[in-house]
């Protein structure tokens, strides 16, 4: 249909995607999270792109996710990220802290599970604070 060899010339590809109005933006995304109602699936350092074409934009992710289940914690997930009053009164106690959120802070800092969940504690479970604090 294009023609032979393998595919096409990227540049060639370029311009037939400005004809037709197709623009493609890399995002510099730290993590994307999909939640379903039975679970959550994470990609950490993933690709993802942005395609606008006619009024209409796409996102594709590129990356193996972690996959998490929606437990008792999962209704409160967006509270905790958005780091308001209502999210650090929910996460005071020591059950409120979901262990895959004690294994990201861990994992992106370096540090053990216990100092993770310290600083997700301290910090109302707000995981970008508790990473701040660790680094």
């Amino acid at each position: 249909m294009f023609g032979g060899g393998g595919g096409l010339d990227p540049r060639k590809m370029k311009q037939m995607m400005e004809q037709m109005g197709i623009d493609i933006t890399e995002l510099d995304a730290e993590e994307v999270i999909i939640r379903t109602p039975d679970e959550e699936l994470v990609f950490t350092g993933a690709d993802v792109q942005r395609m606008d074409a006619q009024g209409q934009a796409t996102y594709q992710i590129v990356g193996e996710p972690e996959s998490r289940p929606r437990g008792a914690g999962g209704s409160d997930a967006p509270a905790v990220e958005s780091g308001g009053a209502d999210a650090e009164a929910d996460a005071g106690s020591d059950g409120d802290i979901p262990e895959a959120d004690v294994e990201i802070v861990a994992q992106r800092t370096g540090s053990t599970k216990e100092q993770a969940r310290e600083a997700l504690e301290a910090e109302g479970g707000d995981l970008a604070a508790a990473v701040s604090r660790l680094e």
